[in-house]
């Protein structure tokens, strides 16, 4: 239930928006652990690092000037894969950041880099591989690229990035039949 609180939440502060970010600039938006988010180790609970990495992803696509967009097209956007490392644990009413980056793209996938961090230092740090999608299929980068206004460089990806794309691939062709 506190997820939807906190969607309501962030729809409010979409709507006071008023300052926008370059499409490869960090984002970052402040949470804190509820106790309905921890589990009996008292600790963020793994899954909920997953929802506040959405919630922050939709906050990240407005900062950038893109979720209007996407709105009135009627894109959505679709998770592909999801790779995240766990270093330090968030305590229950602990203040926290989620810094979220898109750093780069392929042919068929955007990549979002997200750090959970606070003042004891860097808690978990989450890879996202995505895409958006329309009821016609899946929108290309080219033309996400061009709604955003984006005329830049490709940027290349993270070496770490390039890592686990290649893993991707190879549980792709060891479990095709």
């Amino acid at each position: 239930m506190n997820l939807y609180i906190r969607l309501l939440l962030l729809f409010f502060k979409i709507k006071r928006n008023k300052q926008y970010q370059n499409l490869l600039d960090t984002v970052d938006i402040d949470y804190k652990a509820l106790p309905t988010d921890c589990d009996i180790n008292l600790h963020l609970t793994n899954s909920r690092y997953l929802a506040m990495m959405d919630l922050s992803r939709t906050w990240m696509t407005e900062r950038v000037g893109l979720l209007k967009q996407i709105m009135k097209r009627r894109w959505f956007p679709i998770v592909n894969a999801t790779a995240i490392t766990y270093i330090r644990d968030i305590k229950p009413m602990q203040r926290y950041t989620i810094s979220t980056k898109l750093v780069g793209w392929d042919h068929k996938y955007f990549y979002i880099e997200q750090k959970f961090h606070s003042e004891r230092g860097l808690h978990a740090i989450a890879y996202v591989r995505g895409v958006f999608k329309s009821k016609k299929g899946i929108i290309s980068i080219e033309e996400m690229l061009e709604v955003a206004g984006f005329d830049g460089q490709t940027p290349i990806l993270p070496s770490e990035v390039m890592h686990w794309k290649e893993m991707l691939e190879q549980k792709k062709l060891s479990n095709l039949p």
